[in-house]
C-alpha cells in the first residue's frame, strides 16, 4: 500500500508543473485581392505589438485567392496575446499607404477595431486559456 502512495505523490508532483497549451486558429475573411504574402504576427505585449519586443510567433501565407485563410498557432501557454495580420501585395514587406496615409493594402488586427488610426494593444488584446481557441480576423 505504501507503493501506491509513493506512486500517486511522484505522478502529482511530475504534473504539478505542467500547464495546458492551447492552439489558437486564426481565420483571415474579406482579402480582396488574390495577390502577395498575408504576414500574420502574433505577440504577447504592448511592447512586441508595437515593435519594440520580439514576436511570439509569426507566419507568412501565399495569398492564392480571395478565399478565406485559416492558420494555426499550436502549443500557445495561456496568457493575453494579439494578432496583427497584413498582406504584402507588392512583396516590399512593409504596408503601403497613400498620400495621406490611408493603407493600400489589407491589413487587420484581433477584435476587428472600426477606428480611424492604428488600434493599439488594449484594443486587440484577448486572453488564451488552456483550450484551442478561434478568432476571425476581417481584412479592411
Amino acid at each position: 500500500m505504501r507503493n501506491i502512495y509513493t506512486l500517486f505523490a511522484a505522478a502529482t508532483l511530475a504534473f504539478a508543473g505542467v500547464t495546458n497549451a492551447a492552439t489558437l486558429t486564426v481565420n483571415i475573411t474579406q482579402v480582396t485581392k488574390a495577390a502577395g504574402k498575408m504576414a500574420v504576427k502574433l505577440v504577447s505585449s504592448s511592447a512586441a505589438y508595437d515593435g519594440e519586443a520580439e514576436a511570439t510567433a509569426a507566419q507568412m501565407v501565399d495569398v492564392k485567392s480571395v478565399e478565406p485563410i485559416s492558420l494555426s498557432f499550436p502549443d500557445l501557454k495561456p496568457g493575453t496575446y494579439s494578432v496583427m495580420v497584413m498582406q504584402d501585395e507588392n512583396g516590399n514587406g512593409q504596408l503601403d499607404s497613400n498620400i495621406l496615409g490611408i493603407p493600400k493594402e489589407g491589413y487587420g488586427f484581433s477584435n476587428n477595431p472600426r477606428v480611424m488610426r492604428r488600434p493599439n494593444f488594449d484594443e486587440t488584446k484577448f486572453e488564451v486559456k488552456d483550450a484551442d481557441l478561434a478568432i476571425t480576423i476581417e481584412i479592411l
